[in-house]
């Protein structure tokens, strides 16, 4: 999305940039709305605010390629994608004890709580990715 330097009330620029600081911007699609308006302002001042707004930063600071993005939201998102997480972590807690009420289960459970996890997390994986028509990236 390219910048077009349209302008805001400072006022309202600096109420999305607390609320940005403060993480009271906790959904994907107010993030994506945030950075819409950010979008357009082309303003150097707003990176900062908008890589700080998500805490999810290990795997992504752990890349290399982190770095084309300032969108750590999107940035994970994308790791878990391309990284193939969700199946290893599927399979991982369906193993758990503790899923299936402090029983060893067994392994024809674990491999079918396992596709059902792996199905409903991708598709959710899927729909949050699909708030970014282009990726965010520089």
């Amino acid at each position: 999305m390219p910048a077009t330097n349209r302008t805001i009330p400072q006022a309202q620029k600096q109420a999305l940039i607390q609320s940005l600081n403060e993480h009271r911007i906790n959904t994907i699609g107010e993030l994506r709305r945030v950075e819409r308006v950010f979008a357009t302002l082309g303003s150097s001042d707003l990176t900062q605010p908008m890589t700080a707004a998500y805490e999810a930063k290990r795997r992504v600071h752990a890349d290399p390629a982190s770095n084309r993005s300032w969108n750590y939201c999107w940035l994970l998102l994308a790791k878990t994608h391309t990284d193939r997480l969700i199946p290893a972590y599927a399979r991982a807690q369906a193993a758990r004890p503790e899923m299936w009420g402090g029983r060893i289960p067994l392994a024809e459970s674990v491999a079918q709580l396992t596709e059902a996890f792996v199905k409903e997390w991708s598709a959710a994986l899927a729909q949050m990715l699909k708030y970014w028509e282009e990726a965010p990236v520089r």
